[in-house]
C-alpha cells in the first residue's frame, strides 16, 4: 500500500506544479497581451492526472482496505486533486475571455492584477502546504480568500455603476470571478491539508 500512497503523492506534486504554471500563463497573457497557447494543453493534462489520481485512490482502497490515517490521506488526496484540476480549468476560462474580448491593452487592468497577485500566492501556498504537510501555512490561506472575495465584490459594484468601457468592465468582471473561484479551491486544498495532519474534518 505504501507504494500506492507514494504514487498518489507524486501525482499530486506534478499537478501542483502544472496547475501553477497554467494559471501563471493565463494571467501573463492577460497582463502583457501575449499568447497562452500552452494553457489548453496544461488544462487537458491536469484533467488526465486528476483521473489517474481518482483511479489509483479507488485501486488502493479496493486492494488494501485502508483505515484511519491512510484512508484519511486518500480521501484528502482526491479532494486536493480536484482543486488542482480546477486551477487549470479556470486558467483555460481566463484564456477564453481573452479570445472573446480581444485586445484589452487600453483597459485599466489594475484590479485584476492586484487580485491575481494574491491568488497566485494562494496557489503557491496551497501547493507548498501539501508538499510539506504544513498546517500553519495552510491556515493562512482562508484569510487571503477574504481579500479576493472583497476585491471581486467591489469590482462588481463598479461595473454596475460604471459608464466606462463595457468591454473592459465585463472582461475584468469575468476574470475576477475565475480568480475568486481559484481562491476558493486554494482554501479547500488548505482545509484538506489540515485534515490530513489533524484528522479534523473541514467545515461544511
Amino acid at each position: 500500500m505504501d507504494m500506492g500512497l507514494d504514487q498518489l503523492n507524486s501525482l499530486l506534486l506534478d499537478m501542483a506544479s502544472l496547475s501553477q504554471s497554467a494559471v501563471n500563463a493565463a494571467l501573463e497573457a492577460y497582463v502583457h497581451g501575449v499568447k497562452g497557447n500552452e494553457v489548453r494543453k496544461m488544462a487537458e493534462r491536469l484533467q488526465i492526472l486528476h483521473r489517474q489520481v481518482s483511479d489509483l485512490a479507488m485501486e488502493v482502497i479496493a486492494r488494501y482496505q485502508p483505515v484511519a490515517t491512510d484512508l484519511r490521506y486518500i480521501k484528502a488526496c482526491m479532494e486536493i486533486s480536484y482543486g488542482f484540476f480546477r486551477y487549470g480549468r479556470y486558467a483555460l476560462d481566463i484564456m477564453q475571455v481573452l479570445e472573446i474580448f480581444g485586445d484589452l491593452g487600453k483597459c485599466d487592468r489594475s484590479p485584476v492584477i492586484e487580485t491575481a497577485r494574491v491568488t497566485k500566492d494562494m496557489i503557491r501556498m496551497s501547493a507548498d502546504a501539501f508538499a510539506r504537510r504544513d498546517v500553519t501555512l495552510a491556515r493562512q490561506i482562508p484569510e487571503m480568500d477574504d481579500t479576493v472575495d472583497e476585491n471581486y465584490r467591489n469590482n462588481l459594484r463598479k461595473v454596475m455603476s460604471s459608464k466606462g468601457n463595457l468591454k473592459c468592465s465585463l472582461s475584468a468582471a469575468l476574470i475576477l470571478r475565475y480568480l475568486e473561484r481559484i481562491a476558493d479551491h486554494a482554501t479547500y486544498i488548505a482545509e484538506s491539508v489540515d485534515y490530513i495532519v489533524t484528522g479534523v474534518e473541514p467545515p461544511v
